[in-house]
């Protein structure tokens, strides 16, 4: 998918989640939504991994 296709989504976050994310964002240099999207690229390569390992645990 190239980069001017990406989807958009309003994400509702608390307060407290919303400035632990916002510090961690600034400490990799990183916007807060290019660490959100960060954040679950990198859970969805752990979550693929995982199957890969585990293949008997698939729903």
């Amino acid at each position: 998918m190239a980069e001017k296709e990406k989807k958009q989504l309003l994400l509702r976050l608390s307060p407290t989640l919303w400035e632990e994310v916002s510090r961690w964002a600034e400490d990799d240099f990183r916007s807060i939504n290019g660490q959100i999207e960060y954040l679950l690229t990198e859970a969805v390569k752990q979550r693929r991994k995982v199957k890969i390992e585990n293949p008997e645990n698939e729903e």
